[in-house]
């Protein structure tokens, strides 16, 4: 629940979440003005009796004690201590020393990969770690896992842990499974096998040649390709970020804290101010959240601020590189702070910017440029103050003050009434990121029912959507969840999947309508290399080889693989674009175009598409 307040007359005003902006104006909180009489520039002593029982309420404000039912909540979480031994494990693997043709994944963090015991799984996790980054591999059979994934050799620097879970059941997705997790490669499927049986390591399967009548097998196609990708972006997107970010504070009421008032009447001043939600203040008519009130510098004081109370738990921001505050400016210097902990009193982190009066304007103040200060005096360097850590984010602030730092004083500072409209301050990504949620899904998830589209001549998943219980169906209701998300995204569609070596000719498309076959050696390569592309964020694409589907395909010389491919320059000459998807919207087939300019040039209005079919598809 978001709270605006007055500085004296109640800490405690809730706002309702997203209100109505015609009933706005009714939640204000009435600030109270300065207690005597106004500053000495216009007309009045310069000191005033101080306001202790504005003080301590204040203090009581943002020291809260703790609620009896987290009291007991931290009882129970005492007696029942969660452990992570059953449920995530590291794994020793041979030291091996960096490749020269290692792929380059410059990247901190730790890479989640689903399905990491599959086909183009297991590559996967061979890649990075060979590359030297750390993996948490996602699997059901703790065992199995170990057993094909242990041998794996693993460069300095990387790090295998398995975590013991299930995409279709989200109560498996544990907290701490997906903590320092910076990028996903979604390799999950569900699980076709010949209606005739396999080998135990599915060789019939994995073989891609030979056509076997397939069936499904365990979790149904809707668990594994749409509740699975729902369960695995629902625990993941806070450690991947999103665009439009966190939201702090916003328009419509939205916050992910409590704010209050705190003025220099913790030091003995007079100054007061308070955040309300107030209607029509916003850009064309909307609300706007108004930091507004008096700053006075009687009895010393100085300055006036809104801040949040302490988050619990603290807000890990490390996705993202800043904030972002649209604001109407009246040409004042402010402080955005950020405290890294729950102290009341402790080293928090500044930095300062200027508004242009009269004029909406986004302000974007990256991580990097804040440091630390304690009372206004800047932290000196070699005292132990660390730059800037956004992965705990206890409370941010906003601060009008007379003073800027080290006794400087705010060279765009007025006292007296000031106002600061805010539609919204949140966390932004940065420019030029790559993919952070790659996912292997498969070419013809835009075929079934597609008009014109004859199934005789399609692939067979194409043909036996059906009654392989919507499969292609479902898979594309998980990539359109994933669109939807905001984790910025790559979605490789590969043609039929083959155990013949990598280092195929290969072929880039959109549209959905490449046939073939590609090695998993490939699209293993391909999904590593999208995690330092950022010319393929929030693009999908379809890739396969031109080799002939009936030619087995052989390295030319096996002692002497290829050189590795230059992916990013490969999807450059294909000319891939965002928002292409080749999905059919109101029975048009959008094809090689951006969705909303195929609909236009077909005189249909888009809509936002939804992410789960509107029913189950039934087997035939």
């Amino acid at each position: 629940m978001l709270f605006a307040h007055g500085s004296t007359s109640g800490l405690a005003s809730a706002a309702r979440p997203r209100p109505c902006p015609s009933r706005v104006a009714t939640w204000r909180v009435h600030r109270r003005r300065a207690i005597a009489c106004a500053d000495p520039s216009n007309g009045g002593p310069g000191r005033q009796p101080w306001d202790v029982f504005r003080f301590l309420k204040t203090v009581a404000y943002f020291n809260e004690l703790p609620t009896l039912d987290k009291v007991l909540g931290n009882f129970l979480k005492q007696l029942t201590p969660q452990s992570q031994g059953d449920s995530m494990v590291s794994v020793d693997l041979p030291q091996a020393a960096l490749s020269t043709s290692a792929a380059v994944v410059p990247l901190d963090g730790i890479i989640m990969v689903t399905g990491a015991t599959g086909g183009v799984g297991r590559r996967v996790v061979a890649r990075l770690l060979a590359a030297g980054k750390q993996v948490r591999a996602l699997v059901r059979d703790l065992d199995k896992a170990k057993t094909m994934l242990s041998d794996l050799p693993v460069a300095a620097g990387g790090k295998l842990e398995l975590a013991l879970a299930d995409v279709v059941q989200r109560q498996t997705l544990l907290p701490e499974m997906f903590e320092d997790i910076r990028a996903v490669v979604s390799c999950a499927a569900v699980k076709v096998s010949p209606r005739e049986g396999d080998t135990a390591d599915r060789a019939k399967y994995y073989q891609g040649i030979k056509f076997y009548d397939p069936e499904v097998v365990g979790d149904t196609p809707e668990a594994v390709e749409y509740n699975g990708m729902v369960n695995v972006l629902d625990a993941a997107s806070d450690s991947l970020g999103v665009q439009g970010g966190v939201k702090l504070l916003h328009q419509s009421g939205q916050s992910a804290a409590e704010w209050g008032p705190l003025d220099d009447v913790v030091m003995g001043g007079v100054s007061s101010s308070g955040l309300e939600l107030v209607a029509g203040r916003g850009e064309d008519g909307w609300a706007a959240w108004v930091f507004s009130g008096t700053v006075s510098t009687d009895n010393f004081g100085g300055f006036a601020s809104v801040r949040t109370r302490n988050l619990d738990p603290p807000l890990d921001l490390s996705p993202y590189e800043g904030i972002a505050l649209r604001l109407f400016g009246d040409g004042q210097r402010y402080k955005f702070i950020i405290r890294p902990d729950a102290n009341w009193d402790g080293i928090a982190y500044c930095c300062s910017f200027d508004t242009q009066p009269g004029v909406w304007q986004t302000i974007r103040i990256p991580f990097v440029d804040f440091f630390p200060v304690f009372r206004a005096k800047r932290v000196a360097a070699g005292s132990g103050a660390q730059p800037l850590d956004p992965s705990a984010i206890s409370s941010i602030q906003i601060m009008l003050s007379k003073f800027e730092y080290d006794g400087q004083l705010n060279p765009n500072f007025r006292r007296g009434p000031f106002n600061l409209p805010i539609s919204h301050i949140s966390t932004y990504l940065p420019a030029d990121l790559p993919p952070r949620f790659i996912h292997v899904s498969s070419a013809g998830v835009t075929r079934p029912n597609r008009p014109g589209i004859n199934v005789d001549q399609e692939p067979p998943a194409v043909k036996l959507n059906d009654a392989l219980g919507g499969i292609l169906t479902w898979k594309l209701a998980g990539e359109d969840a994933l669109r939807a998300s905001g984790v910025p995204y790559a979605i490789v569609r590969p043609t039929a999947l083959t155990e013949e070596p990598g280092g195929m000719p290969i072929e880039l498309d959109q549209g959905d309508t490449v046939k073939g076959k590609i090695s998993r050696e490939d699209v293993a390569d391909l999904c590593v290399a999208l995690l330092s592309c950022p010319a393929v964020r929030d693009i999908t694409f379809e890739v396969s080889s031109r080799v002939p589907f009936s030619q087995a395909w052989t390295l030319p010389d096996p002692a002497r693989p290829p050189p590795p491919r230059d992916w990013g320059a490969a999807l450059s000459a294909a000319n891939i674009r965002s928002r292409v998807t080749g999905r059919t919207v109101a029975g048009v087939y959008t094809g090689r175009q951006p969705e909303a300019e195929a609909l236009q040039a077909a005189g249909i209005t888009a809509s936002a598409p939804s992410t789960k079919p509107a029913a189950s598809p039934t087997a035939a």
